[in-house]
């Protein structure tokens, strides 16, 4: 066999092989290829869509969490507003009640006062009498002399 032979029989299968392979051997491969990048992408895809919704979910948690200071801090100064005014609210309630004890205290004091007065007025009374009795050395008699221990007591 001649060498040219050889050859030309070497590219026939050369080019058969190569048929064959564009064929029937590359076709599937490059198929498993495309459908490899197709999911590398699908997952890069899927992967950018899940950075954007974790970013997205980490805005509306900040979110939350400064809408919920807001209200905490919101709801600590009503709470404190509300207890300024229990507190004025007792104080005020203190002082009138205070107010009500003073009066009433002045009120027996002055009460007092008057009984004292009196007791002062019957006992001036009662002394004059027995002054008046020493002096005149005789018996007043107090019923018969009643208006007069009366204006007495009155202008005393």
């Amino acid at each position: 066999m001649s060498i040219n032979a050889t050859l030309f029989v070497q590219a026939i299968v050369f080019l058969i092989l190569v048929l064959f392979t564009t064929k029937f051997v590359w076709p599937p491969i490059a198929k498993a290829l495309d459908e490899r990048a197709q999911k590398i992408a699908e997952g890069l895809a899927a992967a950018d869509r899940a950075k954007s919704e974790l970013a997205a979910a980490n805005q509306r948690v900040e979110q939350e969490l400064a809408q919920t200071r807001s209200e905490t801090t919101q709801r600590l100064a009503d709470a404190e507003r509300r207890a300024q005014a229990i507190i004025e609210e007792a104080k005020a309630r203190a002082t009138a009640e205070g107010e009500k004890i003073v009066a009433a205290a002045r009120a027996e004091a002055e009460q007092q006062s008057a009984r004292a007065r009196e007791a002062l007025r019957d006992e001036v009374a009662t002394l004059a009498v027995k002054g008046a009795e020493q002096i005149l050395r005789k018996e007043v008699n107090a019923g018969v002399h009643a208006d007069l221990l009366n204006r007495l007591k009155t202008e005393l």
